[in-house]
């Protein structure tokens, strides 16, 4: 079953998206049985209004534990194309049969191996599955407005930073989330590189209907590594401190 747009609108307006992932060789990947539904339970029982997540079964597993809305999407890394969130049909069927409530697409101005643009892409799977709710995950001003022009439900600044032309910024793009939510008139999710939860507050604060925050509460490895680094670079200033007078 799918939540209706406006249930779902509903819900996330001004909260907290949690995405749950974990890809092949990343501590929690487990091959035999996905661990992700007990991260999607604590994202639940915390306040979370919806889950992203990767991969059919995962969409499965937190549909069924949660009763949340899942935003869905597939990475699957194909010869010829340089989109690799939910690049061809056959990921976008696999998630509509899995009844994920959005689909995630890449809606990147990058190489796609069909030689479709991002416009021909999107009217494509409107063709094929209706009606179904489309989150096109973009990177820059001009690539959101292009995705909303092109009939999108949802505009997600999730790829901002992780084309090679987009701003590259240790934290979120609140520029664009501030830019695209003053032009397009669907909801802009404000995503990508959300560390701390000020950073999350900041990016409602820039016009973001919906914020979606990741590695920094499902990714351990990730949040160790900061931990780490931070240490380590105070232990360097503290070393550098000690050798003046």
């Amino acid at each position: 079953m799918r939540y209706e747009k406006e249930a779902i609108l509903d819900r996330i307006k001004g909260s907290l998206i949690v995405s749950c992932q974990a890809l092949p060789g990343e501590p929690l990947y487990v091959e035999e049985k996905s661990v992700m539904y007990l991260m999607a339970r604590a994202a639940k029982q915390a306040g979370a209004k919806c889950i992203r997540t990767n991969s059919v079964r995962d969409v499965t597993a937190i549909k069924e534990e949660t009763g949340l809305p899942v935003i869905g999407l597939i990475k699957q890394v194909y010869e010829g194309y340089e989109p690799y969130i939910t690049p061809t049909m056959k990921e976008v069927d696999a998630l509509a049969d899995a009844e994920a409530d959005i689909i995630a697409l890449d809606c990147t101005d990058r190489k796609r191996g069909d030689g479709l643009s991002v416009r021909e892409w999107i009217q494509t799977v409107r063709k094929r599955h209706g009606n179904i709710l489309l989150m096109a995950d973009i990177s820059t001003y001009e690539e959101g407005i292009e995705a909303w022009k092109a009939g999108v439900d949802f505009v997600g600044t999730t790829m901002s930073g992780y084309t090679s032309y987009s701003p590259q910024k240790d934290g979120p793009d609140y520029e664009l989330v501030q830019r695209l939510s003053k032009t397009v008139d669907v909801p802009v999710i404000g995503e990508g590189k959300v560390h701390y939860p000020q950073e999350a507050v900041k990016m409602l604060g820039a016009g973001a209907y919906a914020v979606v925050v990741g590695g920094a509460i499902t990714r351990p490895l990730e949040i160790a590594q900061r931990f780490m680094a931070a240490i380590e670079a105070g232990k360097n200033y503290e070393q550098e401190g000690r050798g003046h007078p």
